[in-house]
């Protein structure tokens, strides 16, 4: 899959925000769990990309199956302004 520049900061900062699931950057960009680590351990130095993996290793927030804290889905207010968002804010 071919990402901008954009994309890719996107897609790192979804994955350091600990209420944004891996479920919802597949759905936005097509990257499994797996894409998103490899992501970010070829575009972060390796000691960010240690305290990322270590912080977001088996946390419940960011898996949808996991996650304990209701139905409804935590929106970034930066979310919004992002052109070419699939999740809309109404």
């Amino acid at each position: 899959m071919n990402l901008t520049d954009r994309d890719i900061d996107r897609v790192i900062e979804m994955a350091w925000e600990d209420r944004t699931t891996f479920e919802c950057i597949r759905f936005q960009f097509g990257l499994s769990e797996q894409d998103v680590i490899e992501l970010m351990r070829r575009e972060m130095k390796p000691s960010s990309f240690r305290k990322w993996r270590s912080r977001v290793q088996d946390r419940s927030t960011k898996h949808a199956k996991k996650k304990g804290f209701g139905l409804g889905r935590f929106k970034s207010s930066r979310q919004k302004g992002i052109s070419n968002n699939k999740i809309s804010k109404r």
